[in-house]
């Protein structure tokens, strides 16, 4: 944590600097301009709303700033580290802070037309493999990487995939959407130094293992469109690569092996904003559904939103995406070595702390069963032993 304090120090000393912000973000692979572009504003450090209140703490004795629509209340037994994070939303950033963000998220490649288009509820509802085979085809570079992600151990067919229509028929609609946007993803962020690559890897092959695991979960409890769900996982990946961008290189490592409650403390110490909000910022500058990108922000806010403070009828599917992306992120990163070593009732850390609500949930009664099913350990297993995923 030394070595993070003094990066964190360093990415936000005054603006004296010699190295214009727009020289530490994500380069994009831009042109040289033959005379220095105006800077950026630099990012500053996040103004927290006051919570302070004299009396306060008095009629509020367990609340956190955290919910949708002001206070909500707390379990007596909330770990202080818990309690004690102010959740920042964008209305929260100074003026000259969020300018600087948006500058940065602003400079993001969106992804192509017809990559949007699969995340439209009206195009996906009504697609059939030949309908979506035709939209890939008319970005030959992602219809490629499909090709050779399906050929590849990863999904272990028995024999090669020639063309785009029998590789969606063969692994499903929806997990071919999920590649789809994992390869945009890689496309957009791409770390600034190479010593980066190895998180930003990491990063990108736990949007794939999660977003698999969201799809066998959710139709295993049968839940509601469970290949949306899945989806929305993937999405959540974009605040994490988009962190990832925005902290300095030498410390993304460490960051990443952080768990989730100190990663958002940091993220928001440096950033202004954690992983999830951000996300917000850069789906909303994609111009993507608002529906879509409030569902995305949401999985993220399970970390400070216990079940009670939550949408009844969308509980169980964010409490789901949360586990989902955890998961995904320590099989990744070597953390848990098999799904089979994952026990639920005790994972007791501070960032699974509000989770643990979700599942009394009727929806979630079988996720244990289900969690521990000898076909999805099966179907993790293969997953895991194709070994590294590289784009």
């Amino acid at each position: 944590m030394l070595v993070l304090a003094a990066l964190v120090w360093w990415k936000l000393r005054p603006a004296t600097r010699q190295r214009p912000m727009e020289a530490e973000r994500l380069p994009h692979d831009a042109p040289e301009a033959a005379a220095p572009p105006p800077q950026p504003p630099t990012i500053l450090p996040a103004k927290r709303p006051a919570v302070n209140v004299p009396g306060l703490e008095n009629a509020f004795p367990h609340t956190s700033p955290a919910s949708n629509a002001g206070a909500v209340l707390l379990p007596p037994n909330t770990p202080p580290e818990l309690a004690a994070l102010h959740w920042m939303r964008e209305r929260d950033l100074s003026g000259a802070r969020h300018k600087a963000l948006m500058t940065v998220v602003g400079g993001i490649p969106r992804p192509p037309l017809s990559m949007q288009k699969l995340l439209e509820p009206d195009f996906f509802n009504r697609a059939d493999p030949a309908e979506l085979s035709e939209l890939l085809m008319g970005e030959p570079l992602i219809a490629a990487r499909v090709l050779a992600m399906v050929n590849s151990p990863f999904y272990g067919l028995p024999q090669p995939v020639m063309s785009i229509e029998p590789a969606v028929t063969l692994l499903g609609m929806d997990t071919v959407r999920n590649i789809c946007l994992q390869y945009m993803l890689a496309q957009a962020f791409r770390p600034e130094l190479a010593s980066a690559q190895r998180s930003f890897d990491a990063i990108w092959r736990a949007s794939a293992v999660a977003s698999e695991l969201c799809l066998h979960l959710g139709k295993g409890l049968n839940l509601p469109e469970p290949g949306a769900l899945a989806t929305k996982v993937v999405l959540v990946f974009v605040g994490h690569l988009a962190a990832a961008s925005l902290l300095p290189s030498n410390g993304v490592e460490e960051w990443l092996m952080l768990d989730r409650l100190r990663r958002a403390q940091l993220e928001q110490e440096v950033i202004g904003l954690a992983a999830g909000e951000v996300a917000s910022l850069v789906l909303h500058q994609w111009e993507l559904p608002a529906a879509l990108v409030q569902d995305v922000s949401a999985i993220s806010r399970v970390l400070v939103t216990p079940a009670s403070a939550a949408d009844a009828q969308h509980a169980p599917l964010l409490a789901l995406g949360y586990l989902c992306v955890g998961l995904g992120e320590r099989l990744a990163l070597g953390q848990l070595a098999s799904l089979k070593a994952y026990d639920l009732d005790a994972d007791l850390g501070s960032d699974s702390f509000h989770l643990r609500s979700y599942f009394s949930l009727p929806a979630l009664a079988p996720l244990r069963a289900v969690l521990n099913s000898p076909e999805l350990h099966s179907a993790m297993q293969h997953i895991q032993g194709a070994g590294v995923l590289h784009h």
